[in-house]
């Protein structure tokens, strides 16, 4: 159970890495991609943060996470520099990329195309009569 204190640093986490990535994709010659932080977790002793990034387009996100990963050190300097007056110790930053907007796309088609289980009930296992 996350406490009131891990949810209050996790949105400025939050809020302020999204504009340090934005920002970093717009400089570096990546104007189309939307660059989204889905949800951050701190851990109960506040020394990490698990920062889930959603990418669109798709392709490519896993070469810009990598990017953003090797770019740690920098993102780190520059979320303490935005929040030198809220928090004491930035922790540390580790990426990851949120799929479930693939999950949920990857559904939708499913629940499009011809197999769908709604439309083809031969797709769902016969209900036995008694």
């Amino acid at each position: 159970m996350e406490t009131q204190r891990q949810k209050k640093i996790a949105g400025v986490i939050q809020k302020d890495i999204v504009d340090i990535l934005q920002r970093a994709a717009i400089d570096g010659g990546l104007k189309g991609t939307l660059i989204s932080v889905s949800k951050v977790n701190i851990t109960t002793d506040l020394s990490i943060a698990k920062v889930y990034v959603s990418i669109f387009p798709n392709k490519g996100a896993k070469e810009l996470l990598e990017g953003i990963q090797s770019n740690q050190p920098l993102i780190k300097h520059e979320l303490s520099q935005r929040t030198k007056n809220q928090l004491r110790r930035v922790p540390e930053l580790l990426f990851y990329l949120d799929d479930s907007l693939d999950y949920i796309e990857k559904i939708e088609d499913s629940l499009k195309g011809e197999e769908n289980p709604i439309e083809n009930r031969d797709l769902l296992d016969k209900r036995k009569k008694y």
